[in-house]
């Protein structure tokens, strides 16, 4: 199913087509991963429609994920305004 996923640091828009049965944790993985995000994936989360989908292990499908869904993910802790 495709998805698209935004990744806050760059707000770069990721399209990515997975399966009903890929984990949460494995999708942002990937995301980060196509938009050239270096570091510890363990340092962002996932929203998806304003809640945040903690259960990192648990398949898209039981998040409630459809197809061409937007997700979001985003650094687990603010980051300083300069």
């Amino acid at each position: 199913m495709p998805i698209r996923v935004r990744v806050q640091d760059s707000w770069e828009e990721v399209g990515l087509e997975v399966n009903a049965t890929t984990t949460v944790g494995q999708m942002k993985r990937q995301a980060l991963a196509d938009a050239r995000r270096p570091g510890d994936p363990d340092g962002y989360e996932v929203k998806f429609r304003g809640a945040a989908l903690l259960d990192e292990a648990a398949p898209l499908e039981r998040a409630g994920v459809v197809p061409n869904a937007e997700l979001i993910v985003l650094p687990r802790r603010r980051q300083p305004v300069r």
